[in-house]
């Protein structure tokens, strides 16, 4: 249903599940596990996965912070895109990568839900994706400290809102890790 003409094909975004970016996040060993999961079956299914990696003043290009939580092994045939800003899509090749692929489904999982992943989603569907957030597949840190909701809620907010979302000739919706389909021809449920 995408607006992207000859896009039929489905990819799966892993977004900056890096080692300080979720190092105090909420569930993160069972988000960790359900990204896991997904990468697991893409590849089964010839899905392209794309991992998305952001650096910062605060996030050092190659530290340790930086990289990839151990957990999650990129084989090196799947694209890789470097960012600086949150959405995954502004001055980056991820178009690039995903018109290469014939991509105009996503399915987006990583870190951080109040930040990156908002932006993704929001760019993602606003360039004309059908874009899938995968409920559990998405953390953040807890800033209630500082006066904001607490991160269960800011996920739970998430997902109850993109579910929500709506715009002609796209869809957007969110579903959990067991629910995930890579067909396009196969409706997300939410």
């Amino acid at each position: 249903m995408t607006t992207m003409k000859d896009r039929p094909n489905t990819a799966l975004l892993v977004v900056d599940v890096q080692n300080s970016v979720v190092a105090d996040a909420h569930r993160r060993d069972e988000v960790i596990a359900n990204i896991n999961t997904l990468v697991g079956n893409a590849r089964a299914q010839h899905v392209p996965v794309i991992w998305v990696q952001h650096s910062d003043d605060g996030l050092v290009e190659n530290s340790d912070e930086w990289q990839y939580v151990p957990e999650l092994e990129r084989d090196e045939s799947e694209p890789l895109v470097h960012k600086n800003f949150g959405d995954s899509f502004e001055a980056t090749i991820l178009e690039a990568e995903l018109e290469q692929r014939g991509v105009g489904r996503l399915v987006v999982t990583g870190a951080q839900t109040d930040a990156c992943i908002r932006s993704t989603i929001h760019g993602a569907f606003t360039r004309g994706y059908d874009t899938i957030l995968v409920s559990d597949a998405h953390t953040t840190e807890d800033y209630s400290q500082y006066g904001l909701p607490p991160a269960d809620k800011v996920i739970a907010h998430t997902n109850m809102y993109w579910s929500q979302q709506s715009a002609p000739g796209r869809t957007a919706s969110v579903v959990d890790t067991a629910s995930v389909t890579f067909d396009a021809s196969q409706p997300a449920t939410t």
